[in-house]
């Protein structure tokens, strides 16, 4: 791929953390160790259980990130299986009976589990977000009914960043006496989790330093969850299938770092100023909207460029060396506008035109300014070759 020579040309900035993070060092170390563990964690001998006896370790790390008992966590193959594993395993555990409440901003794999779930015959309400972004949570009261069984809700929103009020809505719920599920895909490693009240939380190691394909769900005990994977009675039978040792342990080493960093006040600054000076990048730019600016992840941001496409601006900052995305990695190359924006109302012209930056603790300060203006540049060529007018993108921007 060549890069164009016009404008600044930095080197290689990734800005799409909410997609994928980085590996961390600490996490390579332990791939290694576990790719030596040849051991099943099932065997009898000794190097089964050298295997079985890393993996427990691992458990243990991961339950302080998740703030629950070693034996509260289930590991999984990702955050998708988690989030489905919290959703079908317990309404099958319920033989299918029951309401579920859930909102239109939810991540594709928890709309796809309601789905699923209602072709089962079980109820489903999808309680809109406000304008800016959040879901109220008298919304979720009005929803909730009888025979309501689980009110599932995200920490904050993958595409906009926007933090959901999910204490409150836990608090609703359980008066109501329903059990809540929290997708924390996004917000592990960034926002302390360990304190979220909610009964089941699903996390996904490659957002905060792990390795793709393994992720975790914490389940209260005596929490009745039917297995979604059958076979071998692994992860107390909640999900069948050899243990992927060295992703867990990967998993485990990344979970210490985040829990360590999600807690950093020195951290949670250096992230709020890396926005401010992403921001104040960009608002050289004419007519530019973000879509949530209070109550929000420091590390994503989620900005509309009236007057261009937000894919065509990806990929042209890809061609100079910035990474970032429209969305949800989930629907990339989808022509549809964003589920997340449209639920909130956003024009589907101006949703079209959206790119989301995302930071992680990789992430410095020269290449947030230098991607700001690389931003800038490339906005302006397109605006140019495309005929916005300044005039004409401010009233876009509505």
């Amino acid at each position: 791929m060549t890069r164009s020579a016009a404008g600044p040309d930095p080197a290689e900035i990734y800005l799409d953390h909410a997609a994928t993070t980085p590996v961390a060092p600490e996490a390579v170390a332990a791939l290694g160790r576990g790719v030596a563990l040849h051991g099943n964690p099932s065997s009898r001998h000794s190097a089964g259980q050298a295997a079985r006896e890393a993996v427990d370790g691992a458990r243990a790390a991961v339950a302080r990130l998740l703030g629950c008992a070693h034996d509260g966590v289930v590991f999984t193959g990702g955050g998708s299986e988690a989030i489905n594993l919290a959703l079908l395993g317990t309404f099958a555990a319920a033989e299918w009976r029951g309401h579920l409440v859930t909102t239109r901003i939810e991540h594709a794999a928890v709309l796809g589990a309601a789905g699923a779930a209602a072709t089962h015959g079980v109820a489903v309400t999808v309680v809109p977000p406000d304008p800016s972004g959040h879901v109220d949570p008298e919304r979720i009261a009005e929803a909730i009914r009888p025979d309501t069984l689980l009110v599932s809700v995200m920490h904050a929103n993958n595409e906009t960043g926007a933090i959901q009020p999910v204490e409150r809505i836990t608090e609703i719920a359980h008066a109501a006496g329903a059990l809540v599920h929290v997708d924390a895909v996004q917000t592990a490693g960034k926002l302390p989790i360990a304190p979220l009240r909610a009964d089941l939380v699903s996390v996904s190691a490659h957002k905060f330093g792990g390795v793709k394909g393994v992720g975790a769900l914490r389940v209260p005990a005596g929490h009745e969850l039917t297995a979604l994977i059958h076979g071998g009675g692994q992860e107390s039978g909640y999900r069948a299938g050899t243990e992927n040792v060295p992703g867990i342990l990967a998993m485990a080493a990344a979970a210490e770092v985040a829990v360590t960093a999600s807690a950093d006040p020195v951290v949670r600054a250096h992230r709020e100023h890396l926005r401010a000076r992403l921001l104040a990048g960009l608002a050289e730019l004419d007519g530019i909207r973000v879509h949530v600016d209070s109550r929000v992840m420091a590390e994503t941001v989620s900005v509309a460029f009236p007057g261009v496409r937000g894919d065509t601006l990806a990929d042209l900052l890809d061609l100079r060396g910035v990474h970032v995305s429209t969305g949800s990695a989930c629907h990339a190359g989808s022509e549809s506008p964003s589920h997340v924006l449209t639920a909130m109302g956003v024009p589907a012209d101006l949703a079209r035109s959206t790119a989301r930056f995302s930071f992680g603790s990789t992430t410095t300060e020269q290449a947030v300014v230098a991607a700001a203006e690389v931003t800038v540049d490339s906005v302006r060529g397109l605006r140019r070759s495309w005929g916005a007018t300044p005039a004409a993108v401010a009233v876009g921007a509505g």
